[in-house]
């Protein structure tokens, strides 16, 4: 492909589950102090039947609205860790995010993904075929479940739905980067330890360590990691990675972040897209990234 795809063209190739079902229950089973704000551990129920898992960080009563990040965790090979990374971290991440995210007055709503934490079972392999064979990618319910969080965090009250982001480190800032393009309502994405052209990936022999959940037929057929990307401009988006990650071989992310910056450019807001880049770093967040992505968050939400 060498066009920008077309929205429809996206949606369809992810089975049309975007938009298809949203919150209609939210129900508090206990709440935490975190750093003064409240941490509640809540049971999301959708119109599809799914009972999503959440914490919802937030300030406490009579606060004024504050802007917000939909958190998305990352898979790691880990399915007992889901939600639990945003309060809890896990090896690749140099600490949890939460109380960063506190200290800076920024509120988090992290769902818990199909296939991990309380939601293991029916696993990843199970999910994806019986999701295949019904034209509905299972990846398409990740990011469908994530949008209708978005959309249940903008109708919080303690929330200024004005400043949303998005963020998430490896299927997280995967998950980060394609919420962006298709929710006009984020105003600053971030992604972690993932960006890159896949066709590349494929090409380089690279790509056996993505996740089946993350399949979705057809995709080369209409567009390229980049061009997808791209249709966050003229939104902020911000892309971190280490060129020793398996996942952001040098030759594919350089091949995806061409397309994003062309996108970018020819929206004529060449300075909304910012990068992160570490030539010894690996698939795990540094210091340097940490503090740039908070920065990042400050700066542009």
């Amino acid at each position: 492909m060498t066009e920008a795809p077309e929205i429809d063209q996206i949606h369809a190739l992810l089975g049309n589950q975007i938009g298809t079902s949203e919150i209609v229950e939210a129900t508090r089973l206990a709440r935490a102090d975190l750093g003064g704000w409240h941490l509640d551990d809540l049971q999301l129920t959708t119109t599809a039947g799914e009972v999503i898992p959440a914490y919802f960080l937030h300030p406490p009563e009579g606060a004024a609205p504050v802007r917000a990040v939909l958190y998305c965790h990352a898979h790691g090979n880990t399915y007992t860790i889901g939600r639990e990374e945003l309060i809890a971290g896990r090896p690749a991440f140099q600490a949890p995010y939460a109380a960063d995210l506190v200290a800076q007055n920024t509120a988090a709503l992290c769902l818990e993904m199909p296939c991990f934490g309380e939601r293991a079972s029916p696993g990843e392999g199970a999910r994806t075929k019986a999701g295949l064979w019904a034209s509905k990618p299972l990846f398409g319910q990740m990011l469908a479940e994530l949008a209708a969080g978005l959309n249940w965090l903008a109708a919080q009250v303690d929330i200024d739905e004005s400043r949303l982001g998005v963020m998430g480190l490896s299927m997280g800032g995967t998950h980060a980067w394609w919420l962006g393009a298709l929710a006009p309502q984020v105003k600053a994405t971030v992604s972690m330890c993932c960006f890159a052209d896949l066709e590349t990936l494929v090409a380089l022999g690279a790509h056996d360590g993505h996740g089946i959940y993350m399949m979705v037929p057809g995709l080369f057929t209409i567009a390229r990691s980049g061009q997808i990307a791209g249709l966050t401009a003229p939104r902020a988006q911000l892309v971190c990675a280490g060129m020793q990650d398996w996942s952001t071989p040098p030759e594919a992310f350089e091949a995806g972040l061409a397309d994003l910056v062309a996108a970018y450019e020819t929206a004529g807001t060449a300075d909304m897209l910012e990068t992160h880049i570490e030539t010894d770093l690996g698939h795990a967040e540094s210091a340097a990234m940490r503090a740039r992505v908070l920065e990042f968050l400050d700066r542009r939400l």
